[in-house]
């Protein structure tokens, strides 16, 4: 019986997106769930929440760009010719197939790569004419692909070199489509082979309007930084307001008294959840402001300790470069910076306490030094 190629062509969506996400939300989840809202809002008696409200929650969103290089469709046909090429070289059996290999034309086809990626300027009908090339030197390795796997009884191919085939097929399939239909947009569009869980998330931002690695939503709780929703599509950060909330009340016991967002956060509905807590959102209001209102307007320095905390994250620990291949492995990267920031901020806490312990336990008297035996033995404990 011969065996066929178990690769579905007809499927758009990438088939290795979703293998990794149930271990992402397992890596980022722990015991803590998020509170239920509704039903904290509906069991409200008459007593005000607002007495039971503390501290100020920031929220905000930023995008943690992958280690790759900036992906265009021609480098990612290339790429993927390569890649064909190394999977006929693998299944080529002399004794199945014959003495003379398919022709692939490697050496046309990087040629003509190399002629269009090596012009400093190219127009918009070069690069569409280059990128056409590639797609029919890929089409035709694919089909060798598919020859070379039909004289096979047992499918070949371990488990890693048929998720690059699978990839492939996506890749071809999606160029395919953008190149007959002229666009750039398509969905769950992969830009690197070796990352196909990698998606392009515009930020509209002035040094990189569009990242590429996924998109997180952190919270910021005197100082100290919560992963609050992680996900490589992009997504609407107002959608997760009210589940950061939640989170906050399953962390910490009560609510926060106050929360400072930014404009996207601050929908009507969210509004309206926020009010019947009883939790004072600090952002501009809707509609034309009254003098009372504008009091409670969110300035621009006041958001800007998350603001620097992904800063202090991207510059100094690397989170501007998440070097892991697998999304996994990302996720734990990502996990293990917020990690290191929350150890930095308590070793600062401890230093500063550690110096008011000792000037408590030292104190000057008639030009020298005495000890505070009683703060001494209450340090000790302490350190215990």
């Amino acid at each position: 019986m011969i065996h066929r190629n178990p690769v579905n062509k007809k499927q758009n969506a990438p088939p290795v997106q979703n293998d990794d996400l149930d271990d992402n939300n397992g890596i980022l989840e722990t015991d803590i769930k998020a509170a239920p809202v509704e039903e904290n809002m509906e069991q409200k008696d008459g007593q005000s929440s607002q007495k039971q409200n503390k501290g100020k929650l920031l929220m905000d969103a930023t995008v943690t760009p992958q280690n790759i290089t900036f992906p265009t469709d021609l480098k990612l046909l290339n790429a993927a010719r390569k890649k064909s090429e190394q999977l006929i070289d693998i299944l080529y059996d002399p004794l199945l197939h014959g003495k003379k290999k398919v022709r692939t034309y490697r050496k046309v086809a990087r040629k003509y790569f190399l002629d269009s990626a090596k012009k400093k300027r190219k127009t918009a009908k070069e690069i569409y004419k280059a990128n056409g090339r590639q797609l029919r030197f890929l089409k035709r390795n694919l089909a060798h692909i598919d020859f070379l796997l039909s004289a096979y009884k047992k499918f070949p191919l371990k488990h890693k070199e048929q998720k690059y085939l699978m990839v492939l097929h996506t890749v071809y399939e999606q160029q395919e489509e953008m190149h007959r239909t002229h666009t750039h947009r398509i969905d769950y569009r992969i830009v690197n082979i070796h990352q196909p869980h990698v998606r392009p998330i515009v930020r509209g931002k002035e040094n990189a309007k569009t990242e590429f690695g996924s998109k997180v939503q952190m919270s910021l709780v005197s100082g100290f930084t919560f992963i609050d929703h992680l996900s490589w599509e992009a997504f609407n950060e107002g959608r997760y307001l009210i589940d950061s909330v939640g989170k906050y009340k399953s962390r910490f016991g009560f609510y926060p008294a106050e929360v400072l967002a930014d404009q996207i956060y601050c929908t009507r509905e969210n509004r309206k959840q926020l009010k019947l807590l009883d939790i004072k959102l600090i952002a501009k209001p809707l509609g034309r402001p009254s003098a009372q209102a504008v009091k409670v307007h969110l300035s621009p320095g006041e958001r800007n300790p998350i603001e620097g905390k992904f800063g202090q994250a991207k510059v100094a620990y690397g989170l501007n470069k998440i070097r892991a291949k697998l999304s996994t492995t990302s996720t734990s990267w990502i996990a293990a910076i917020a990690l290191v920031l929350n150890l930095v901020k308590l070793t600062r806490q401890a230093l500063v306490r550690l110096i008011f312990s000792i000037k408590n336990i030292l104190s000057k008297k008639n030009n020298g030094w005495i000890i505070n035996i009683n703060y001494t033995y209450k340090m000790l404990d302490w350190l215990r």
